[in-house]
């Protein structure tokens, strides 16, 4: 019997529920919405699943109605060793609107809600010694106790010697005033890399117009890479010379596909950037390979529902 191999990514953050609307336009003037699983941590999670390189995932989730499904979710494609359940604590709910063009804009409600609750400590020590990279997403830093429980676990899983990977993911809604710019700021020293967007770093207070000189900024308060997603335009990556790779500065134009909805297309990328990084792949492939995914997922409706395979990836990558 062939023993299942043990992650080597774990995946830390918040999983929560997206209502997507049946048309374009504003909050007020949608009428109604299809309810799907989110949270870019937990898109991350699955999307790696899928493209075999299932990882740890550590959430928490409520045990209400919501968080049932979200527990269900999960399950088709995740173990669920550091899945915790609250029976103390309701469901994040995000209202999702977008424009014709798919660009979309969040409204949560998310008040001391179960993801929000983690504690420092869900993951020991031991387990961050079998793992080689970790992941964790800006949101949960909007607020304690997960703030302190992401860095508690971005710290450890430093000194444990893991390659710490970090999406600042922008929501200013969430946080009191200069909060955001003061907790990238402190993550950016954790980090090893750092996915992002230019809106992420512009609103951390980096004020380069262009994407290369974003990146540079980035890589000089602490990672040695900055993948910088461009939308449409693909996405660029710079590396120090700290970086385990021999390509420093590179781009990737994307891929032309019809666009129906871009909610998780980051997430995707992360995803696909971050198997192809535990895989060895040179930054090139490590482009080339994340947009692939994300192209895929933009073209239905949805995150987790629409992420690809590795089948699907190759075609569209041949194509």
């Amino acid at each position: 019997m062939t023993e299942t191999p043990k992650p080597r990514i774990l995946v830390s953050g918040e999983t929560l529920v997206d209502f997507l609307p049946e048309q374009p336009g504003a909050l007020s003037d949608v009428s109604s919405f299809d309810r799907r699983p989110g949270g870019a941590p937990a898109n991350v999670a699955v999307a790696l699943s899928k493209l075999d390189e299932t990882p740890w995932f550590w959430t928490r989730i409520a045990d209400d109605p919501f968080g049932d499904f979200l527990a269900d979710t999960l399950a088709e494609s995740l173990p669920d060793r550091f899945v915790e359940r609250d029976s103390d604590a309701k469901t994040t709910l995000a209202f999702v609107t977008h424009d014709e063009a798919g660009d979309r804009e969040f409204s949560f409600y998310r008040d001391g809600t179960a993801d929000t609750q983690l504690r420092p400590g869900g993951v020991s020590d031991d387990v961050l010694a079998d793992v080689e990279w970790v992941y964790v997403g800006g949101v949960m830093l909007a607020s304690n106790p997960g703030r302190r429980a992401t860095l508690d676990l971005a710290e450890r899983a430093k000194r444990a010697g893991c390659s710490v990977v970090f999406d600042p993911n922008a929501r200013p809604e969430l946080w009191p005033e200069n909060g955001y710019l003061d907790m990238v700021d402190q993550m950016l020293r954790l980090s090893d890399v750092v996915k992002a967007t230019p809106e992420d770093l512009r609103t951390a207070g980096f004020d380069a117009e262009n994407p290369i000189n974003l990146a540079v900024d980035v890589c000089e308060n602490g990672p040695h890479t900055c993948l910088l997603t461009l939308g449409e335009n693909g996405a660029h990556a710079h590396a120090t010379e700290d970086a385990p790779w021999d390509e420093n500065t590179l781009s990737h134009p994307g891929y032309d596909v019809s666009v129906e909805d871009t909610t998780g297309a980051g997430d995707a990328f992360t995803a696909g950037a971050l198997a192809s990084l535990a895989s060895g792949e040179p930054l090139s492939e490590v482009l080339a390979f994340a947009n692939a995914v994300a192209a895929l997922t933009t073209t239905e409706s949805g995150a987790m529902t629409a992420l690809p395979n590795r089948p699907s990836v190759a075609q569209i990558r041949k194509s």
